[in-house]
Parts: structure tokens; C-alpha cells; sequence
């Protein structure tokens, strides 16, 4: 249990801005279950979901560095959960998974020319003891902008992205498990997304605003 309380390279909860962020988000919880609630809320509405960053930057991927941003895509903001639990004594971990994913942008889907997303994340946390997904990428402002219902996590049971939206349209899949780590597998990430996605690699970002432009895609 030790690697999942301790610091890492990425998951860096050793960072004085991502303890101070955790103390405060988790401030007057009476519990471990209560601490995850705020610590999820936190990351999902105060860091901005963007996957218009660098992609090849590892600050996109390390906890302290999406803080700093305020912005990051799921890579990062499962990261900062993770950091942000350990900080306060929580045992926590990221997950990954590929996905096909129906919400981007046009700009987005012209890079990549796939709506299968590899490397997906989302954080495990121990609480009561069993390990419980958490999935804080998707904010409640971008929820609103393309009309999907925020994803919640109450501390007792897995919170995985909703397979419809509302309307009924097919949002999320998930196609394959790539199992659970004690801190970002940055290196194994590169090298599987030069190989999927070679233009977005070699672009340093998308410039614009990603929740202006998202859209949810009939299928």
C-alpha cells in the first residue's frame, strides 16, 4: 500500500501547491469517503477538461503541473486526484483504458481521423477497503455545453463515464483495460500516441478553446 500513498514522478503529491490544493478542497470532511467526494469535485470543476494541450509535454501529465495550468486532459486530472488523495492519506492510483469516445471537436477529430481515444484515465481510490473509479476528466461546464449530465462519485461505488447522454446517444465504450499503476507510464503513453496519433505528436497543442468547439456526435 505503501506506492500508493507515497509520492511519484507524476503523481507527485509531495508538491507544496497540490497539498495545499488537497487540504483545502478536502477541508472539514468527517471521513476518508467524505475527503474523496470533495478531493473528485475539485479536480472535475476547478481544472478545466483541455485536451488542446502539448501532448508530448510531461507537465500535462504530472499532478503539480495541471495544477498550475488549471487546465489538462484526463491524463493529468487523474493524476492530480490520485496526488491530491495521497496528500491527505488516501490511498489512490490511476486506471486506463481505450475508448471510443463520441464527444470531441472537428478541429480534434481531424488530427487524430479516430474516435477511439487509447490511454483514457481515471483514478482509483481505496476507501472502506476496496479500490473505487473515479473518472473527474469531463467538468461540469463542459457537461453543460454539450448536454451531458456530469459524471458523480459518492465514495462507494465505481464512477466510469455514462455509456448514453441523455438524449440517448451513445457517448462512451470501452474497448480495452490497460489495468492499474502506481504512478503515469509517461514513456509507454508517448510511444503509443506517436504511433496512433503522428499529427497530433507533432503538434505542440490546438489553438482555440475546446468547450466552445465540443461538440456530441450522433453516431
Amino acid at each position: 500500500m505503501d506506492d500508493f500513498l507515497s509520492a511519484g514522478r507524476y503523481i507527485d503529491s509531495d508538491s507544496l501547491q497540490v497539498a495545499d490544493f488537497a487540504r483545502d478542497a478536502a477541508a472539514g470532511a468527517t471521513g476518508d469517503i467524505e475527503g474523496a467526494r470533495r478531493l473528485f469535485r475539485a479536480v472535475r470543476d476547478g481544472i478545466t477538461y483541455d485536451p488542446y494541450v502539448n501532448f508530448a509535454d510531461p507537465a500535462y501529465y504530472r499532478a503539480s503541473g495541471v495544477l498550475a495550468a488549471q487546465r489538462g486532459f484526463c491524463v493529468g486530472k487523474a493524476a492530480l486526484l490520485a496526488a491530491a488523495c495521497r496528500a491527505v492519506g488516501i490511498p489512490a492510483r490511476v486506471g486506463y483504458a481505450d475508448v471510443r469516445n463520441h464527444m470531441t471537436s472537428r478541429r480534434l477529430y481531424a488530427l487524430i481521423n479516430t474516435d477511439v481515444f487509447v490511454w483514457h484515465s481515471y483514478t482509483e481510490i481505496r476507501l472502506s477497503g476496496r479500490w473505487r473509479k473515479a473518472t473527474p476528466a469531463f467538468d461540469v461546464a463542459l457537461c453543460e455545453r454539450v448536454g451531458l449530465a456530469p459524471l458523480q462519485f459518492d465514495g462507494e461505488s465505481d464512477s466510469l463515464f455514462q455509456p448514453f447522454d441523455p438524449a440517448g446517444r451513445r457517448h462512451m465504450e470501452y474497448l480495452k483495460d490497460r489495468g492499474t499503476f502506481a504512478d503515469v507510464p509517461f514513456e509507454t503513453m508517448q510511444t503509443d500516441f506517436r504511433a496512433h496519433y503522428p499529427r497530433l505528436m507533432r503538434e505542440a497543442g490546438i489553438r482555440g478553446d475546446f468547450h466552445a468547439e465540443a461538440v456530441a456526435e450522433d453516431e
